[in-house]
């Protein structure tokens, strides 16, 4: 089934991680990094599907190498902590196969970043045959018209004007400056600092700190960096993701695995009704489905409500029943009304249990491979550290020893950062916030597989009800032998609209929105067949006009 999942974050030296490294690891290629010197060779990595460089218009031809485009990203950074990229992971449909993935991944990239004015390097990675997804690498950088890097920030000067403080650039500033508008300077006050303008600070005498106007501290964003950077940004691009993969999932007819980008609140599924607040049952009721633990006891409350009704009433038609035709009639269609109750509990329990089976199955294969993911991210990470301090050690002279620790350190943090992306998308699976839900998560499905035993119990006591029944209305059946057949099949046609009318209502009032007409009215027609006395063994003109008012037995 097909899932949402698109992660985004940070490709930054100061997260120790670097663009060429990001790009090499998601191509399984080898790239020599020119900014420290560092080749990163990842070409024995295995699950490489698809990969490909999309450029706007503007960008420079020889970009279409990612070895070239990357180490130029690497060049335009000069801080040791730079944000050099953004990269986003989405999980695929595997609905799609992979013609339908590289036109859905095309179109995606094209719309949503190429036509923005980014660079994009993607490739798609299966690993297992399982697990399909994308990554997408993007520059952060706008480009102008010459295909040259933009400035991320521009200085911002804080400049004052009859009182008024105001921030300008500096090409804003030489119009500013016309109109009366003054950068401020630090002047010595005594044994204090003081920004103020230089008309004023020449009035009183005072000496200049320094030559560095004031600015605001991380001066003015790009504009086309800063929305690229915002929240409102991603929640399009996750919007988006959501519906270009819906619109190829309709064209494979394939409607029913429909992903959505919205959260459960922002979807109007959080105020879904449940019997028990269970961590697993709430999440999966506000998806919109039934949640395993609230069917299940949903169907354990009317699993003992029917077995407490049942009992009443079989001591009722015990004490009562005469060899009558009104009495006996009444007698054998209340059986068969609480026969259709109880073979649609069962039936419905049935399905409950299979689909919970099935779920707890699910749940326990994710939790394993979350398991497995967790430990290596904890050994890679131990190692990591241990070549971390190896570098830190050995002398900076020893270039070449430097520069394999480094590449091995960055390989290690590229597998790192591959295993937290798995990781975030089986905790999404999971339905968990993060790390700290999983114990909440087994909790629950042992409390589930707990519930299951007391379900199945309810199911045996059901079946040996049912046998019970069903060897009562024998009883009655042979006592109806002495009547005339058409006669007592008429009075029992009076009732039997009635009963069954009363059936559905108790089923409902048990099920509430979860009742399934369908399930009904095979609960009826199992029942009759069960009691070998359907309508359709009666003779024709016996029975042709109850057909034309009777529901259950037109269908």
């Amino acid at each position: 089934m097909a899932i949402y999942h698109l992660e985004a974050k940070a490709v930054s030296r100061g997260s120790g991680r670097s663009a060429v490294a990001a790009a090499a690891y998601m191509s399984c290629s080898e790239i020599h990094n020119e900014y420290d010197g560092v080749t990163h060779d990842f070409t024995r990595k295995r699950g490489l599907v698809w990969q490909q460089v999309f450029l706007p218009k503007n960008a420079p031809p020889e970009w279409k190498d990612r070895n070239i485009l990357w180490n130029a990203v690497e060049a335009a950074e000069k801080s040791k902590d730079s944000r050099l990229a953004r990269e986003l992971v989405v999980a695929l449909p595997v609905e799609l196969d992979k013609t339908r993935w590289i036109k859905l991944l095309t179109e995606y990239i094209q719309e949503n970043f190429v036509a923005e004015g980014m660079c994009a390097d993607v490739a798609i990675h299966d690993t297992d045959g399982h697990n399909p997804h994308a990554h997408i690498l993007l520059t952060v950088r706008p480009l102008d018209d010459k295909g040259k890097w933009q400035n991320k920030t521009e200085k911002e000067y804080l400049c004052v004007k009859n009182g008024e403080e105001k921030g300008f650039t500096s090409s804003e500033f030489l119009s500013a400056k016309l109109e009366g508008w003054e950068k401020q300077y630090q002047y010595f006050v005594g044994k204090k600092k003081v920004y103020m303008p230089p008309s004023e600070a020449g009035k009183r005498g005072y000496e200049r700190v320094n030559k560095y106007p004031k600015s605001t501290r991380f001066g003015r964003q790009n504009p086309i960096a800063a929305r690229w950077n915002s929240d409102e940004q991603l929640v399009v691009w996750r919007e988006q993701w959501a519906q270009i993969t819906n619109k190829f999932l309709d064209e494979a007819n394939r409607a029913d695995a429909h992903i959505d980008h919205r959260s459960h609140a922002a979807r109007g599924l959080d105020e879904q009704p449940t019997i028990h607040e269970g961590y697993v049952a709430r999440t999966i009721e506000r998806k919109g489905f039934v949640a395993d633990r609230c069917a299940i006891n949903r169907q354990i409350k009317a699993d003992n409500a029917l077995l407490r009704e049942l009992k009443a009433a079989m001591r009722k038609i015990t004490q009562t029943v005469k060899n009558t035709i009104p009495a006996l009639a009444e007698a054998m269609e209340t059986l068969r009304e609480k026969m259709i109750v109880i073979r649609y509990h069962l039936q419905a329990g049935s399905a409950i249990g299979q689909k919970t089976k099935r779920h707890i199955q699910s749940t326990k294969a994710t939790l394993a491979q979350y398991t497995a993911v967790a430990e290596q991210i904890t050994e890679k990470k131990k190692e990591r550290k241990e070549l971390q301090n190896k570098k830190k050690s050995t002398p900076v002279l020893r270039i070449t020893i430097q520069r394999d620790l480094s590449r091995q350190i960055a390989k290690l943090t590229e597998e790192i950062e591959e295993l937290r992306s798995e990781k975030l998308r089986l905790l999404n699976e999971l339905k968990c916030a993060d790390d700290k839900d999983i114990p909440k998560v087994q909790s629950e499905i042992a409390k589930i597989e707990s519930t299951l035993s007391t379900m199945e119990k309810a199911t045996s006591e059901n079946s040996s009800k049912l046998l019970k029944l069903l060897s009562q209305y024998k009883v009655y059946r042979e006592r109806a032998k002495s009547f005339n057949p058409a006669e007592f099949m008429r009075a029992r046609l009076k009732l039997r609209l009635a009963k069954e009318q009363s059936a559905q209502a108790k089923l409902k009032a048990a099920y509430g929105k979860n009742f399934n007409e369908a399930t009904y009215y095979v609960s009826i027609r199992n029942t009759d067949t069960a009691n070998a006395d359907h309508l359709a063994a009666q003779p024709v003109d016996k029975i042709s006009a109850t057909r034309n008012t009777h529901k259950p037995h037109t269908k």
